[in-house]
């Protein structure tokens, strides 16, 4: 018999007595502001998921030697409900960030779950908490789904219990400007053979102290090289873009392909299906390398470098070092 699996029509909801009060747009700062609730679903390898529940946003319990306190066992999402003229609310995308999170946790060995019906609950989570969804352009309700392993065990194996929880922020742009980025080939984002390609927790905590030091240098991400020909892949929050005219005289949007090393980006994916729907320019998924940057930068052909990303949407690139 099969243990149950993720059933929306099953959701129970326990709203708050509590509700905070509405957060003026013009203080807002990207992922300091949380609504009134949060989804949660739990999963033991002896019972399947359990019934979904939305509840009062609020501190998780959790044992000390639960498996993503230990080993990292977590990956996550990020994803955008926006607020359409006409009033309704509009998920970008949602089913792609579903499969991202999907490939992510088998990546880590966490349990399968049904994508349709949890993409449900989150939709029921966003109409619970639906007046916090900004009615200003550059604003949105930023949505983050994250799965982790829960098993107290420190046996380095797989987590037996899992919990998918998703919580709500009201944000406002992530850069309100152009960015500044600071060309890194000392270090390394991702490498061939790694999980740069997935959505892991695990991925990020060590480029924290690289991207501060850089910060404390007047710029803002990170541009990670790699390799001996300074093979130009993303950035720290984005997806990196350039168009150029390139070497062969043609107007080209070119960006580093799914290679293992890149993260499959929602935004990215859009951007390269809407310019091949134009046919302006040539569209490429391919390396580029640093020198080849600064070619086009000294030979007046480059055009525009933009990242593109959830967080940031598309930010256009003021200055590489």
């Amino acid at each position: 018999m099969a243990l149950p699996n993720i059933d929306a029509s099953k959701l129970v909801v326990t709203r708050t007595t509590t509700p905070k009060p509405a957060y003026d747009k013009k203080t807002l700062s990207f992922g300091k502001n949380f609504t009134d609730h949060m989804l949660c679903i739990k999963y033991t390898e002896e019972n399947g998921w359990e019934a979904p529940e939305i509840k009062p946003y609020g501190p998780l319990q959790i044992d000390p030697a639960a498996f993503v306190l230990n080993y990292s066992v977590e990956t996550f999402e990020g994803m955008k409900a926006y607020r359409a003229s006409d009033g309704t609310i509009n998920l970008f995308r949602p089913e792609k960030n579903m499969q991202r999170l999907s490939t992510s946790s088998q990546r880590i060995k966490l349990p399968e779950f049904n994508q349709e019906q949890f993409l449900q609950c989150i939709k029921e989570l966003v109409k619970v908490d639906e007046r916090f969804v900004p009615d200003e352009y550059g604003y949105s309700l930023y949505i983050r789904p994250n799965f982790i392993g829960t098993e107290p065990n420190l046996n380095l194996m797989y987590s037996k219990e899992a919990l998918l929880y998703v919580y709500l922020s009201p944000v406002g742009p992530y850069f309100p400007r152009t960015v500044k980025l600071y060309a890194n080939s000392k270090q390394a984002r991702a490498w061939p053979g790694g999980v740069g390609n997935f959505k892991l927790g695990g991925n990020y905590a060590p480029a924290l102290k690289p991207a501060m030091d850089v910060v404390a240098m007047g710029y803002d991400q990170i541009l990670w090289l790699l390799g001996d020909d300074h093979y130009v892949t993303e950035v720290g929050t984005m997806n990196f873009f350039i168009f150029w005219i390139n070497a062969n005289g043609e107007k080209e949007l070119v960006t580093a392909p799914l290679d293992g090393i890149i993260l499959p980006g929602v935004t990215r994916d859009s951007l390269l299906e809407l310019a091949r729907q134009w046919g302006d320019f040539k569209v490429s998924e391919r390396r580029v390398t640093m020198p080849e940057v600064v070619s086009a930068v000294n030979e007046g052909r480059m055009i525009e470098a933009f990242g593109a990303g959830t967080a940031c949407v598309v930010c256009s690139v003021s200055e590489i070092l």
